[in-house]
């Protein structure tokens, strides 16, 4: 076959998670390692490698190896702990415990398929917030069988029929501890097969790997934070800039002598944490001996106007070199076919899926029919967060979606290795410092939480080389240790998790588990760690992201805010900043507001400043209540529009009206919706994205609301 007459396609898949291990405690403060260990990690290369003719790179964080390793030795992180509990046992608080932390995951596909784990979780539910009431309603079997189930709907559906756990999905409830037991020593089994699986693929050449910086740095960050500055020029930076292009280098250095350790041969290529580059990360990159590095397609198109082409310019689909790192070859992610798998194509039919994608790249060969041969579309994603929202964690989609590329004649895929001899490349002069997300790095610094972590990161590793200076005898083995919760504070997460732009359950963890880490380099060093490190940098709160209305009022359905009081008193949740581990950037609908009065339950969506309204043809809004069913509304500009119970109008914002009867019975009680914004039949975003927002609309006359 003829390179002309072929499409070339490299896939990467992104495999990560934070460090969670503390250093106290020795054990990891969160399970997500285990847990998308036993989901997405070992058959996400075995899938790969059944289809004959497909190359896939899947892209590695060492310090998830790190972490998978010490599972294997015998490591255990707090929700195994409490799962390995026997249920007779469990204390008041433990369960209490339990009951928070324990209905993690997708409702829709990861609790609801199971009868008897949606059972235990509407029966969680129906206390509401008395979690002292939820623990006296579970009964000791129904405990033991919320340690199983929390547990089980993690294990991948590849591996549900393997002997020691044959059946427990069959059997569903009333288990014993043995069956407890072994679930759990199954998952060590489990995560023990990961490694030697990739080992082996890539010896056989079934998988490509690349690796990510050791710790998952924000590169161009530690190398100087003034690289913020390039694509946002007023962003306000820490009060102490951090330039130390040595530690970049360390976390490139480590993570090559990690692969050269596990795969014996040297690592070829490095797709920087969360895509962020600049010109000197090249540089180090390529210093390394790297043959390649990927970012994102904004990276591109601004480069080549820092180049001076004044616009966009060419196209990602081909490979590039930066004339300040000669011989490392940069590949362009398509951002909307990797957005599509990540974001998009969850709530559609697996087959339907994979024909619009399949389609999308038939369209770019025929735009580029002609000049194939030195063409590569590359798609890089999360290869583990997006499949849970999939039915079948994925499973369906990823089988057609290997058959179809594999049989297509119009396409072939390939490595991103192999795709290094696809060329003459071409030649950018500049660089524009960004990251995959908004083509700048405004998620980990310029936000005054941000900026706080940085400062105390720099003071930390002044401290650590001060005293090397004044100690020049000191261990070698106590530095090492310093060192290392430096480049593990260094890491990218806590401050995606830090400032606006992310709230999680989980926040509080994750800025107890940063300054830990630099609390724990001081202790090593026989310093008392600063008062500063006690106090929590991180002012979010998961219940900030909802407020509960305040007051009864009518808003006049005109689609705009009437007045500046209209909407004053009514309930609040913030889209910007809800989102979750996996981040989008295309986020319309930035608000929803909620309100009542005596008759009717009024919604306000407000939308981001650059969603053109009259630009939305087949845009559609749908409301879905969790008793009273979904209301579809069409986004069509100043007409006044009529459903079974409600009606609602849109301009500037759109307002919606429903008769309270409709929705809940009697027209009081509590209510639960979700808000779904649709193009044609794709869902383009969710709020909340896992939950619903529930308030409770009293009876009348019994309304009190408080206030501070």
């Amino acid at each position: 076959m003829s390179e002309e007459t072929y499409l070339k396609v490299a896939i990467l898949w992104h495999m990560h998670q934070p460090f969670y291990f503390d250093p106290r405690r020795k054990q990891f403060l969160l399970p997500w390692v285990r847990l998308h260990g036993l989901k997405d990690y070992l058959d996400m290369p075995l899938a790969a490698a059944e289809h004959p003719g497909i190359n896939v790179t899947f892209n590695l964080v060492p310090s998830l190896l790190d972490q998978i390793e010490m599972y294997c030795q015998g490591y255990t992180d707090r929700h195994q702990e409490l799962s390995g509990i026997p249920a007779m046992r469990l204390s008041p608080s433990q369960k209490k415990e339990i009951l928070a932390t324990f209905f993690a995951g997708h409702p829709l596909t990861m609790i609801d398929p199971y009868p008897r784990f949606r059972q235990l979780f509407r029966k969680k539910e129906s206390s509401g917030n008395d979690t002292n009431l939820a623990i006296e309603l579970f009964s000791t079997a129904e405990w033991r069988d919320l340690q199983m189930w929390s547990n089980l709907v993690w294990i991948d559906p590849r591996f549900r029929k393997e002997k020691i756990i044959a059946g427990y999905f069959d059997k569903g409830r009333d288990f014993t501890e043995e069956d407890k037991l072994n679930l759990l020593a199954f998952q060590i089994d489990l995560l023990k097969r990961i490694i030697p699986t990739y080992q082996q693929l890539y010896r056989e050449g079934k998988i490509d790997i690349s690796f990510t910086p050791y710790y998952h740095p924000i590169l161009p960050l530690l190398a100087d934070t003034e690289a913020a500055k390039e694509a946002l020029p007023a962003i306000e930076l820490p009060t102490e800039p951090f330039q130390h292009p040595e530690d970049a280098r360390w976390q490139i250095h480590n993570a090559a002598e990690k692969f050269r350790n596990l795969f014996g041969s040297d690592l070829k290529g490095m797709w920087p944490s969360e895509g962020s580059v600049s010109e000197a990360v090249f540089g180090l990159i390529r210093q390394e001996g790297i043959k390649w590095a990927a970012t994102d397609e904004e990276i591109l198109y601004n480069s080549q106007i820092k180049s001076g082409f004044g616009s966009r310019h060419g196209t990602p689909h081909a490979t590039y070199e930066f004339s300040g790192a000669p011989g490392l070859k940069i590949f362009f992610r398509d951002k909307g076919l990797s957005d599509k798998i990540g974001f998009v194509y969850s709530t559609w039919e697996a087959g339907r899926a994979v024909s619009d994608f399949i389609s999308a790249l038939h369209n770019i060969a025929d735009f580029l029919k002609g000049s194939l041969a030195d063409k590569v579309v590359t798609v890089i994603l999360d290869g583990e967060n997006a499949w849970e929202y999939y039915p079948d964690d994925g499973s369906s989609f990823l089988y057609k979606l290997y058959s179809a590329l594999a049989a297509d004649e119009k396409i072939k895929t390939v490595t991103l290795s192999q795709a290094t001899e696809i060329g003459p490349a071409e030649t950018l002069k500049n660089i524009m410092a960004g990251s995959w997300i908004n083509h700048n790095f405004r998620i980990w610094i310029g936000h005054g939480e941000d900026n706080a972590a940085w400062n105390l990161l720099a003071a930390a590793r002044k401290t650590l080389v001060d005293f090397q200076k004044n100690h020049p005898d000191a261990d070698t083995g106590m530095l090492e240790r310093a060192w290392r919760q430096i480049y593990i504070a260094e890491g990218s997460d806590w401050c995606w998790w830090y400032g606006d732009e992310h709230v999680g359950a989980n926040n509080a963890q994750f800025d107890e588990l940063f300054r830990l880490h630099l609390t724990v380099l001081y202790e090593i060093l026989g310093l008392t760690p600063p008062a500063i490190l006690l106090r929590p940098i991180s002012k979010m709160k998961v219940e900030s992201l909802l407020t509960l209305p305040e007051a009864l009022l009518t808003p006049q359905l005109d689609g705009m805010l009437t007045h500046y009081y209209e909407w004053s008193g009514a309930g609040h949740y913030d889209c910007m900043k809800g989102g979750g581990a996996m981040h989008r950037v295309d986020t319309v609908i930035s608000d929803i507001f909620f309100a009542f009065d005596y008759e009717r339950f009024y919604i306000r969506l407000d939308f981001a400043s650059k969603f053109d309204l009259l630009g939305v043809k087949g845009g559609r809004v749908i409301v879905e209540f969790k008793t009273a069913g979904r209301k579809e509304l069409a986004l069509e500009k100043g007409i006044v529009k009529e459903g079974d119970g409600f009606k609602y109008f849109m301009d500037r914002i759109l307002e919606v009206s429903f008769d309270r009867a409709a929705l809940v019975p009697k027209g009081f009680g509590k209510l639960e919706f979700t808000i779904q914004h649709y193009l044609g039949t794709e869902l383009l975003e969710k709020w909340p994205i896992d939950d619903f927002i529930a308030i409770d609309v009293p009876e009348r006359d019994r309304e009190i609301f408080w206030q501070v």
